[in-house]
């Protein structure tokens, strides 16, 4: 067993800074201080290889995504609303919320991201076809700023339109047309703020203000690795034999040192009355690191800012049950991204429209209700569809089933007693909606969803009821005396 020598640590540390990786080199520079700025490159390898880079850019996206949204259009048939979804699900290939998710994930990793789409046989610089989206092979690229350097940069001049405003898009020299491109930025740009992760005078990184606890997270890291290293490592406190060791001695001792290193549970180990075998006592660091890595996880939810149970995925409420008001925070912050990303929604519905609401669709849907469709052209039940389009995003704070079941209750009761009232004084027809109406209502509850309820609204309008015949009255015989 060779004996630890300084030396050779010092060349371990050497070669470890000669090889180490881009994220140790970023991330342990004292170049990084507090206000540092965040470069593209930096934000890249923070994103690839920082272990919290991909959550804090990524994972508000996959929460707010994770349900999905409630489309109602209008009166139009419920397949036009599976029509849609079906198109939005295999847009792209991948997806549309797959697009979105990619988009701002990129905003949030550079301070700005652009989707654009690609339609076979036309030219970025000229508008998009829409009324033939149907008929070409679409493809959308998401461009990060490096994609877009040059056309971001946002004009200066508070006199003019375009001040502070993406007004085009520009990859290679190539300008993309308006309605080909969708631009979402990380937070709101600065007057005369350079962003040098993005390339020009717009939104900054999420990054940005939280480069110095990401380093710091690093640090974490690497203490967490030397207690792991030196974990396991035990102390023999050996009585000295004087000053002159021979070989004999040394031999003695380094056979002490294999036996111990050897021991396993079950053996028995022979020492010394004055010696004595320990570990390594760490009970003094443990509450400083944990308390130095807790505030690290705090200072970067701060700075991001986003709450610091999503980041570290464990509650930091104290004396709350289950976590309560992290999960109120979480909904609020959750809330916030899906209005930031509701631009790209609108851009993507659009064009999932065009695509799903084919002309030939639209005749099957004559075919099956001639009725309704069986005169409108097409163009017409298009643009009825399209302004009556409506999405919605369901509630992130889910009621257990106990309330819900309270909630249709008093619905319920209060559809009831409003067909009770006006009812009686209501014509056949309008009784007719009235019923229908109170049977729509039963049918949005949770509670009822298993057990639809079908009425005719025709028959009941026509309905009417039978007239209950009279009785004879009794004959009283009188008796005459």
């Amino acid at each position: 067993m060779s004996e630890f020598d300084g030396d050779s640590a010092s060349s371990v540390l050497t070669l470890n800074a000669t090889l180490g990786s881009p994220l140790y080199q970023f991330l342990t520079s004292d170049a990084i201080v507090p206000g540092s700025s965040a470069s593209y490159e930096l934000c890249k390898t923070i994103f690839a290889y920082h272990p919290l880079g991909m959550k804090i850019a990524e994972e508000p996206i996959k929460r707010a995504q994770s349900q999905s949204r409630l489309i109602k259009i209008g009166t139009a048939p419920d397949r036009c609303v599976e029509a849609f979804q079906k198109a939005w699900d295999a847009l792209g290939t991948v997806g549309a919320d797959t697009l979105i998710r990619n988009t701002h994930t990129l905003s949030r990793v550079y301070g700005i991201a652009s989707l654009a789409v690609l339609a076979e046989g036309t030219e970025p610089k000229d508008p998009l076809p829409f009324d033939r989206l149907h008929e070409l092979k679409l493809s959308f690229n998401v461009l990060d700023p490096l994609n877009t350097a040059g056309s971001l940069v946002m004009n200066q001049d508070p006199n003019d339109p375009g001040f502070m405003k993406p007004t085009g898009v520009a990859v290679s020299g190539r300008p993309y047309h308006n309605s080909r491109t969708s631009v979402l930025m990380n937070g709101q740009p600065l007057y005369i703020e350079w962003s040098s992760s993005a390339y020009g005078f717009v939104g900054r990184s999420v990054y940005q203000s939280a480069l110095y606890p990401l380093k710091t997270y690093i640090q974490t890291m690497i203490t967490d690795q030397a207690v792991t290293e030196k974990a396991a490592v035990l102390v023999m406190k050996l009585k000295s034999p004087g000053n002159f060791i021979d070989k004999v001695t040394r031999a003695f001792y380094s056979i002490k040192r294999t036996i111990t290193k050897g021991a396993r549970t079950g053996n028995v180990v022979s020492i010394g009355v004055d010696e004595d075998i320990a570990a390594i006592n760490y009970t003094n660091l443990k509450d400083a690191a944990e308390f130095a890595r807790t505030n690290c996880i705090k200072n970067i939810a701060t700075a991001t800012p986003m709450p610091a149970s999503m980041i570290d995925q464990e509650t930091f409420a104290s004396g709350l049950a289950e976590g309560t008001e992290d999960a109120k925070r979480e909904a609020v912050y959750v809330q916030g991204i899906r209005k930031d990303i509701e631009p790209l929604y609108r851009f993507l519905d659009v064009i999932v429209m065009h695509q799903a609401w084919t002309p030939e669709f639209y005749e099957s849907i004559q075919r099956e209700f001639p009725k309704e469709y069986g005169e409108v052209p097409y163009e017409t039940a298009f643009s009825e569809w399209k302004n009556s389009f409506k999405a919605t995003w369901p509630n992130l704070l889910e009621e257990p089933d106990s309330e819900k079941v309270k909630t249709d209750d008093v619905v319920t009761k209060a559809a009831i007693a409003a067909f009770e009232v006006l009812a009686p004084n209501l014509d056949p027809v309008n009784k007719a909606r009235l019923a229908k109406w109170v049977s729509e209502v039963f049918a949005s509850r949770p509670t009822f969803e298993a057990y639809p309820m079908d009425l005719d609204e025709e028959a009941i309008a026509e309905y009417e009821p039978p007239v209950p015949e009279m009785e004879p009255k009794p004959v009283v015989e009188s008796s005459h005396e």
